[in-house]
């Protein structure tokens, strides 16, 4: 087992001092790491569960107060965009918790803790945990230090490819794009998927470490293409 850097200047980082220190632990273990006589139950992934919950609720608390004036619709776009894989990646990354996170010594060699998905898995489980320890004010409190840059990048509501490519294709009267599984390949906990996406007589592929983000690539290649 391999724990890196100092999980009480982590702590300290998160502006929290836990009254349940084992939540913290919990939520920094990755099931590779968790203990088979508790059925992975000391994993982070039930945590993840709460997180992923409780993150969207503060989130979409945040937005109907930052914009008054939004529409449910706008309102979602951006709701998806900050709680998708990659911005949950950006802010683990910025507070460091792949140095603390818990991983068998061989998964630390091979790189498990930098990998997105991990990272924004371990996210979700940190404000799971922060939740269960302090209450929604406490996991509030992070996530308007840590996502107010993300919040205000962009005045106008953002789109996913997926949803500009679906735009595209329905406002052309083309139908809806189709998206299916061409490959999945790689250890249960570090899976990569390949996806196709086609519409209106194009095809495109994309990888990911998620089918949904694979279907995000996969999208953005086939908008690729007309600009080519």
């Amino acid at each position: 087992m391999t724990t890196g850097g100092d999980l009480a200047a982590f702590a300290a980082r998160l502006g929290h001092r836990f009254a349940r220190p084992e939540l913290l632990t919990q939520a920094l273990t990755h099931r590779s790491a968790a203990d088979p006589k508790r059925a992975q139950l000391d994993s982070n992934e039930r945590l993840e569960f709460l997180g992923d919950r409780v993150l969207a609720l503060l989130i979409a608390e945040w937005l109907s107060e930052r914009f008054p004036e939004e529409r449910e619709g706008d309102l979602g776009k951006r709701l998806g965009v900050l709680v998708a894989r990659d911005t949950l990646t950006r802010i683990a990354e910025g507070l460091g918790l792949a140095g603390v996170l818990r991983v068998p010594q061989s998964e630390g060699r091979a790189g498990l803790r930098e990998r997105a998905n991990v990272l924004a898995d371990a996210m979700e489980a940190l404000l799971g945990a922060l939740y269960l320890d302090g209450g929604l004010p406490v996991a509030r409190a992070l996530v308007r230090r840590e996502w107010e840059a993300q919040m205000g990048a962009d005045p106008r509501p953002p789109m996913s490819a997926k949803s500009r490519l679906q735009e595209h294709t329905l406002g052309r009267g083309l139908g809806l794009p189709e998206y299916r599984l061409v490959s999945t390949t790689g250890p249960s906990h570090q899976p990569v998927f390949v996806v196709a996406v086609s519409a209106a007589g194009r095809e495109a592929e994309g990888m990911g470490e998620s089918k949904r983000a694979a279907e995000q690539v996969a999208a953005e290649a086939w908008l690729a293409q007309l600009e080519t």
